[in-house]
């Protein structure tokens, strides 16, 4: 088969579009925080009730008043309300009065740096476990799960369409075919994206403090959660949105409005390009594009600066050919004469967004999922892998809708210009009751008849179509579940820590005081071994294995590399031969010298060391 031009290119923007539109987004994708540490740890029987619950997350995220909380067995609140950064992504809140024996929930509401809300729940237990009142499960509901949850998730789904139409249909009427800004019909299609993505950016605005708050629609009318949620970044990104827009709107009238369509007969009809219009446009398109980007996790985590850009111009293209379509399918469907050189302007113009979201879409899947492990074992990778197939399933139905729609085009209209209505109707003033030129009814011009071709390739390519925009919504709706779901690689690099974190050895050490009862061994345990909290377990043991009461322990580390230390972890004994403390800070990785000083009378101890490596 001899593989001719216009099919090597069809091939190749079919591959171009699998590799980038597939593998990346359609919109940025979200990254959360992820509780990755705890003191007291989950499941953990401490011996004495701790003093305060530290928590460690995977990024830094935002705090409020019941930002954390700690309920004991009945119920009850017996935290200070006081959630507090110490350093870095560990936060604490301290525990009110003496805790009783039982098992405590802790239940944690936090808002990630890439602004979406992030809740769970663990448990831990004092002297043993009890009984409990509290649900970790129903305690710690998840943002999206709530009622409006799901209709903030359906006002993300609403603004990403929205924009999608707006900008790839101003880029088509601007760049494909500047003579369709006097067809009533297209111009309505980019006033119909202006409005949805105007009407869910306000929406998901007013719903902010509820998202992030209990999840309740009461909350909506709260005024102080408005303007608490109008304050972080989020909010300051859907404001500028909104400004954007009514700055297009305002372009938009003075520029299309009746008598301006009037006054510039020769730039409408010509088509000749407005540089100044069409700068203007892609400048407000990117900061369009700038205010998701912006708030999600492109501007947090690994090289933000380049995943910043990066988003912009990966959503924008998918706008201009997503959105391009849209309108594109809309004039073949309702607009005779469409020229031939239009589509083929498209075409280009789809051929380059496809090759732009090839290179943005591969560093997408590399920041996103990182391994072919994450992509096949964890939720977001399985979901990447549905929307390839569906959007798999979209490039084969545009390509034939392609063939079809060159087909339809040459049989329509001339090859090169618009058909035009007759020049009479133009020189001729319109008398009273006679219809008025179709240049002065702002193109209503009534349609031709269609032809016996047109009869015979318009309702295939209708079919095609249809199926096409049918897969588009899927595909859509699939990228807005994306952007809700945690990235594989935050997944993947989650599950080993915690794999890992119970990996960390026992170090042992034999001591000998020389006094009565002065042999014995020093167990240490420090959990979970790594930079940043730990928990310090010291066990002292005769030499036949039996716990060893001592008056004193001591325990510290020094790190010779770094001339840090020596720390002195302040151990205390929480029960016969056992030495304990919760939220040690280890301030970098490395290998640490342990000195560990057991005292087994008044005169008599003795100093023991060890190398430990903390990753």
């Amino acid at each position: 088969m001899t593989v001719t031009a216009p099919r090597l290119r069809s091939w190749a923007f079919m591959v171009l579009a699998v590799v980038g539109l597939l593998l990346g987004s359609t919109a940025p994708a979200d990254a959360h925080a992820a509780l990755t540490n705890s003191t007291p740890e989950q499941g953990a029987v401490t011996p004495q009730a701790p003093a305060r619950v530290v928590l460690v997350f995977s990024e830094k995220v935002a705090l409020s008043s019941n930002a954390v909380r700690v309920l004991d067995p009945a119920g009850r609140r017996v935290d200070d309300a006081k959630p507090r950064a110490q350093h870095g992504t560990t936060y604490a809140v301290g525990l009110r009065g003496k805790l009783d024996r039982g098992t405590y929930t802790v239940v944690y509401h936090v808002v990630s740096a890439d602004s979406h809300p992030v809740a769970g729940a663990f448990t831990f237990s004092v002297g043993a476990p009890s009984k409990t009142s509290v649900s970790a499960s129903s305690a710690a509901v998840s943002a999206d799960s709530t009622p409006v949850g799901r209709a903030y998730t359906a006002g993300r789904f609403g603004a990403y369409a929205g924009l999608l139409l707006l900008v790839g249909g101003v880029s088509f009427l601007l760049v494909c075919w500047p003579q369709g800004q006097r067809r009533r019909l297209l111009r309505r299609a980019v006033v119909a994206g202006w409005g949805v993505v105007s009407g869910c950016s306000a929406a998901l605005l007013l719903m902010r403090g509820a998202y992030t708050g209990s999840g309740r629609f009461g909350e909506i009318a709260d005024w102080s959660r408005l303007v608490q949620a109008a304050q972080t970044k989020a909010g300051v990104m859907l404001w500028v949105r909104l400004v954007l827009l009514a700055a297009c709107a305002l372009v938009w009238v003075l520029w299309l409005s009746p008598r301006q369509r009037r006054a510039r007969p020769v730039v409408l009809v010509a088509g000749r390009k407005d540089a100044l219009l069409t700068t203007g446009a892609a400048v407000v398109a990117v900061a369009l594009a700038t205010t998701w980007a912006g708030a999600e996790h492109a501007s947090t985590g690994l090289q933000s600066t380049v995943a910043v850009p990066v988003d912009v111009l990966h959503l924008l293209a998918a706008a201009v050919w997503l959105g391009g379509l849209c309108v594109l399918t809309l004039a073949l469907w309702r607009t005779p004469g469409l020229p031939v050189s239009a589509v083929t302007r498209f075409s280009r113009l789809a051929f380059t967004s496809v090759a732009v979201l090839a290179g943005t879409g591969l560093y997408q899947s590399w920041r996103q999922v990182g391994s072919f492990s994450a992509l096949a074992g964890t939720g977001y990778g399985q979901l990447l892998t549905v929307k390839v197939t569906a959007v798999g399933l979209l490039l084969g139905l545009a390509y034939f809708s392609r063939r079809f729609t060159s087909r339809l085009a040459v049989s329509e209209g001339a090859p090169d210009t618009v058909a035009e209505p007759p020049r009479v109707a133009q020189a001729v003033p319109a008398r009273h009751g006679s219809p008025a030129p179709a240049a002065e009814t702002g193109g209503r011009e009534k349609p031709p008849a269609p032809s016996r071709r047109e009869g015979g390739g318009r309702p295939v390519l209708r079919r095609w179509v249809a199926a096409e925009t049918l897969v588009g919504v899927c595909v859509l709706a699939i990228t807005t579940v994306l952007t809700s779901t945690e990235p594989a690689r935050t997944q993947e690099s989650l599950a080993a820590s915690r794999s890992g974190a119970a990996s960390v050895p026992a170090v042992q050490m034999e001591f000998d005081t020389h006094g009565a009862r002065g042999r014995g061994t020093a167990t240490v345990m420090v959990d979970p071994g790594r930079s940043g909290t730990n928990a310090v377990h010291v066990s002292i043991t005769e030499p036949g294995g039996a716990m060893l009461d001592v008056p004193e322990v001591q325990v510290s580390l020094t790190s010779k590399t770094r001339g840090i230390g020596p720390l002195r972890v302040p151990v205390r004994r929480a029960s016969a031969g056992h030495w304990t403390v919760s939220g040690f800070q280890v301030p970098v990785a490395g290998v640490w010298e342990l000195a560990v000083t057991v005292r087994t009378s008044e005169i008599d101890q003795v100093t023991v060391r060890r190398q430990v490596s903390i990753g």
